[in-house]
């Protein structure tokens, strides 16, 4: 993510928690997992007829893959290799499909999504590459040079090449949303067709819930509650995934205007720039592609943002935007 607080949202959980409703799963019917990856909690229910062992063995393994491939915090990790400077890395499949999806939703956004915004984020104080230095005009038109996703190559021969030695891959706003979109697929091969995976927020539901027999329900927590837990709305998940970006817990009022704000880092201007968008949803086909463009639309002016998804068939939005009294919620017209 490129927001300054939760862009780092693939290994925690957003400031927009959800809540899946469901029964303890009846044990001829369903099945339910819970553990702790990739820096956050996850919850995975299916039903199908497999052993156990067998499922669990998968997940941690494609836990284990994945973050083998994809994650920054790993010093040995393929991305962290190719971020000191290493261009004999042979990237995996799970890398080459990131490495797409982050190219497609950079392009249809205009560059709002950009995976090399992190040497922007750990300037500004954050990632696991976090500079307590302070930005100055010149060090942020010297760390632009760096920015900018049309500065990496996927090589035929399956190595990465970067215009500088210098510039940061991070994957964060795509690589959780994939890893839900990775199980599904797992316990889809293995006979489930219905099941609901939930990695630090981020969903995908397939099916339906074994205990209503109708799609997964869903509720999306209201920013405004205080020490008791209230819920904006309810939805239900047809066969979708759903993700959220936000960081409406860091927002700030104008001493000026009144007005509430938060602070997001563009990729365009590498500025920490005022927003009233205090979080955003995306449902789509895949988790991987709500993921990224629940960061995008954090960054990007609300009506261009609203425009985009309102002639993007497979994606549905909203927005959590702030005003004097809190927030309004802002959605597309299919939400």
């Amino acid at each position: 993510m490129q927001s300054i607080l939760m862009d780092f949202k693939l290994w925690t959980s957003l400031g927009l928690f959800w809540l899946i409703f469901s029964c303890s799963p009846n044990p001829t019917k369903s099945k339910r997992w819970q553990g702790f990856a990739l820096g956050t909690s996850y919850n995975i229910q299916y039903v199908a007829a497999v052993d156990e062992q067998v499922i669990q063995k998968g997940i941690d393994s494609l836990f284990y893959v994945i973050n083998k491939s994809l994650s920054t915090y790993l010093p040995e990790s393929d991305i962290s290799k190719i971020n000191r400077g290493d261009t004999e890395v042979i990237v995996d499949h799970h890398f080459r499909k990131v490495f797409q999806k982050a190219t497609e939703v950079w392009k249809a956004t205009g560059g709002y999504f950009d995976p090399t915004v992190g040497t922007l984020v750990n300037a500004y104080g954050f990632g696991p590459k976090a500079s307590a230095n302070p930005i100055n005009p010149e060090k942020k038109d010297s760390l632009l040079q760096l920015t900018g996703w049309q500065k990496i190559v996927l090589n035929e021969n399956n190595t990465i090449a970067k215009q500088f030695p210098e510039i940061y891959i991070d994957f964060n706003a795509l690589a959780k949303g994939y890893t839900v979109d990775i199980i599904g697929n797992f316990l889809q091969a293995l006979g489930s067709s219905d099941y609901m995976v939930e990695i630090g927020g981020e969903i995908v539901a397939r099916g339906n819930s074994p205990k209503t027999q109708k799609a997964w329900k869903i509720a999306i927590e209201d920013p405004r509650q205080g020490e008791e837990r209230q819920f904006l709305q309810t939805i239900r998940l047809d066969n979708q995934a759903l993700a959220s970006s936000g960081n409406y817990r860091k927002n700030r009022i104008d001493p000026t205007t009144g007005e509430r704000f938060v602070h997001s880092i563009s990729p365009l201007t590498g500025s920490a720039q005022k927003t009233k968008i205090l979080s955003t949803s995306v449902k789509a086909p895949d988790c991987m592609t709500a993921d990224a463009w629940a960061t995008a639309l954090m960054i990007m002016p609300l009506e261009e943002g609203k425009a985009l998804i309102e002639n993007n068939p497979v994606l549905e939005a909203l927005w959590t935007v702030a005003d004097q009294d809190g927030f309004l919620v802002e959605m597309s017209k299919n939400w």
